[in-house]
């Protein structure tokens, strides 16, 4: 499927490039969700072995939203440069960073009162 579409993309692109563009995306889109649906017995393995360690399931919530994040990002992000947008996609780019960082921020918050009751504090 994806060397059909880019193959046709291609051909599209010297006469009409906006509908190459949305080929090339729609394909990748296609792709993308296809692959989510593989995802699920992936996300259960990861579950299993953070519980199986005995780490809080917050941690593997957290590392999974994480993993969304930076994927569904970089598919973004590169769509917007393979449609001529490369500052669109620095900043597709940057809002993940930050998202992550949102995200990060409870666990952040969990291992500074760790330091904080190690320390005596």
């Amino acid at each position: 499927m994806s060397l059909t579409a880019a193959f046709a993309a291609l051909a599209l692109k010297k006469h009409s490039p906006e509908i190459a563009a949305v080929l090339a995306v729609s394909a990748g889109a296609a792709i993308l969700f296809s692959i989510l649906t593989k995802l699920s017995p992936i996300i259960g393995e990861l579950q299993y072995f953070i519980s199986s360690a005995g780490v809080d399931s917050a941690y593997a919530e957290v590392l999974i939203k994480t993993i969304g994040v930076c994927f569904l990002s970089q598919f973004t992000a590169d769509a917007c440069r393979d449609a001529g947008q490369s500052s669109l996609a620095v900043k597709v780019e940057l809002a993940a960073k930050i998202s992550i960082v949102m995200l990060s921020l409870p666990l952040l918050k969990n291992i500074l009162q760790v330091i904080a009751s190690l320390m005596g504090q």
